[in-house]
């Protein structure tokens, strides 16, 4: 056991250097020799942990993907049993979107492989990517219950789910970009949940 557990520390620190490399220069700059010199370990041992580049590039990848997956579930279960739905949305947007430097790091992280995916190298798995299924359901079902249950607008629900996540997916590039601001992007989050809502009351 202390072998295996020495065994994923070190290929933690690794995957932590790496996303340290990838923010400060993209994927192009995640080589062996930089990501061992940040984790201050040998190239060999970098090596040892992952073979490949391909493979500690989509090791990073999985472990970011799982920490905003642990944040997200944390913070849904945060919530009441029933939430109020404005304030559920709310809660939700603002767990994803890049509003303080963890999340920032991993938005240009996440970002960082969109790019590198669209030219594809290094060959990243379009489903890793993809719009986030579980997002979608979770927005849609208070959208829903915002709406009364109501069969009919199950579907409209589902919509307006899709508006929601794709719109945190543009407000978090702008935020990025600096065409927003964190108070901006939060306002405006709150603005679209209200007429996500409103449109539902007509």
């Amino acid at each position: 056991m202390p072998r295996l557990a020495d065994h994923e520390v070190r290929r933690g620190q690794v995957i932590a250097a790496a996303r340290r490399v990838i923010v400060r220069g993209g994927l192009g700059a995640a080589t062996f020799q930089a990501v061992a010199a940040e984790a201050g370990m040998s190239v060999r041992l970098v090596q040892y942990y992952f073979g490949t580049k391909k493979e500690f590039l989509l090791g990073t990848l999985d472990d970011v993907i799982r920490v905003i997956a642990v944040r997200f579930t944390e913070q849904l279960g945060a919530l009441d049993a029933e939430p109020d739905p404005r304030t559920a949305l709310r809660t939700i947007g603002r767990a994803l979107l890049p509003l303080d430097d963890v999340r920032r790091d991993e938005a240009l992280i996440l970002t960082a492989y969109q790019a590198a995916r669209l030219i594809g190298d290094p060959p990243v798995p379009a489903e890793t990517l993809a719009p986030n299924r579980l997002l979608v359901r979770t927005l849609a079902a208070h959208v829903h219950r915002a709406r009364g249950g109501d069969p009919g607008a199950a579907a409209a629900s589902e919509l307006d789910a899709e508006l929601l996540a794709t719109l945190i997916v543009g407000m978090s590039q702008s935020l990025l970009a600096g065409a927003l601001s964190a108070d901006g992007t939060a306002a405006l989050l709150d603005h679209a949940v209200d007429r996500v809502l409103a449109a539902g009351e007509r």
